[in-house]
């Protein structure tokens, strides 16, 4: 538990710097373009998520776990698993990027209602490979668990694509905070390419050439995995904005929007500290008793850190709102209470879930991942023609106290660890 804190204080720090980059923007966004660029953005976010986290699919926890469970062996036996990664991301990127090209428009009318930002898709499409580089070598130092590294490369990146965004949405108002979000990830990647460039890891003979069946299959499970993800996670919340734009508005959409995107960002100093410490750790244990103890030990520590957390935001709104956003999105404050409840079920169900990923339960994870997408969207359907855009908030709350008891009874019942034993 002591390494848990270590991690959580380094990855504290960068999710420190990020929460900074995320109010800055958030700031910067409000004034320039109000609760409908709130909103707008939001949608983008949305859209590049899917496109990046389904190129991006091979080179996250697959190589986090594999890399883990390698590295005292050598860089010559995790080069098997990063080759194949590496086939996998190149096959991804080029279909990606043929249906991004043949369908820009219709993906713009979707996400953002006019096919004219059809550019902004292609522009994206364009900045995957970049993107895709930060994660994989992301992944790698994570793997490695170089924690040091991990972390002070991400905030390098962090406080260099923040000056781009602003200057973009300042010089160039709504388009420019668009075209900022197509490219704050690939601006991230760059960095990381850049900072890695002397590692000992960092040559073409440990990452290009042919992959074997074994390899390949095995990368390719998380492949389902995190293409699941990227195809159900950000398109349902798009469509839960597009359910409260159709219903109260791009305004009340951007009041929600502003509310999640404080969410995700104090959330992140959890998140982070579960995928770098967390995900490795889970990796290295076989059997289900190991890691429901590992399990309970972290949510001994996490939950009171969240719960704390939660409970700062809520007394804090009404100052947050001023200095993150304007005048406008005052009416948000009224969200906040069931947000930060959903919040701490959230987190707490993930920690139950993490196990689907360190070891790969391919099956049950997509299960979860389609099932618990489209209830929430049809939850937010259903409550938001109830409540108004209360009913977002509601169904985020009821759709993850139904996640944890799914992810609870499975973990504890090992089913999905069997298969491991």
């Amino acid at each position: 538990m002591k390494k848990l804190l270590t991690v959580t204080l380094f990855s504290g720090l960068l999710t420190l710097v990020r929460m900074a980059s995320g109010f800055i923007i958030a700031k910067v966004v409000a004034v320039h373009t109000g609760p409908t660029g709130i909103a707008m953005l939001g949608q983008v976010h949305s859209l590049l998520s899917t496109m990046n986290g389904i190129v991006a699919s091979p080179a996250g926890s697959g190589v986090v776990r594999y890399t883990a469970e390698n590295n005292s062996a050598g860089l010559d036996t995790c080069s098997l698993w990063w080759k194949a990664s590496l086939n996998w991301i190149t096959v991804l990127f080029l279909a990606v990027f043929l249906a991004v090209f043949l369908f820009a428009k219709s993906l713009a009318q979707w996400a953002l209602g006019n096919q004219e930002y059809s550019w902004l898709v292609i522009v994206a499409a364009i900045s995957l490979p970049l993107s895709v580089a930060g994660t994989l070598i992301g992944s790698v130092i994570n793997g490695q668990e170089n924690y040091r590294r991990f972390v002070s490369l991400g905030m390098i990146s962090v406080v260099l694509s923040t000056c781009v965004m602003v200057f973009l949405i300042i010089q160039y108002q709504l388009d420019g905070a668009l075209l900022s979000a197509a490219l704050f990830t690939s601006i991230s990647g760059l960095i990381m390419l850049l900072g890695s460039i002397n590692q000992p890891w960092f040559k073409l003979k440990y990452w290009w050439g042919k992959a074997d069946k074994v390899h390949l299959k095995n990368i390719g499970g998380y492949v389902a995995m995190a293409i699941t993800s990227a195809a159900t996670v950000p398109v349902s919340l798009v469509l839960v904005r597009n359910i409260l734009v159709d219903k109260v508005g791009w305004e009340q959409a951007g009041h929600w929007q502003a509310v999640y995107k404080i969410s995700e960002v104090y959330l992140g100093v959890i998140t982070i500290a579960l995928s770098t410490y967390f995900l490795p750790k889970l990796a290295t244990l076989k059997d289900s008793q190991s890691i429901l103890l590992e399990i309970k030990n972290t949510a001994k520590i996490v939950m009171p850190i969240v719960i704390t957390m939660a409970i700062i935001v809520y007394f804090l709104r009404d100052f947050a709102i001023s200095v993150l956003f304007t005048e406008a999105f005052r009416p948000a404050r009224d969200l906040f209470a069931i947000q930060l409840v959903g919040d701490v079920i959230k987190i707490l169900a993930w920690l139950y879930a993490y196990p689907m990923l360190s070891h790969g339960a391919t099956k049950l994870f997509i299960f979860s991942e389609v099932f618990f997408s489209i209830s929430f969207v049809l939850l937010t359907f259903m409550l938001v023609n109830i409540y108004g855009v209360d009913g977002a908030n509601i169904s985020y709350v009821a759709n993850y106290a139904i996640y944890f008891i799914f992810v609870f009874i499975t973990a504890n019942k090992a089913i999905y660890f069997k298969k491991l034993l």
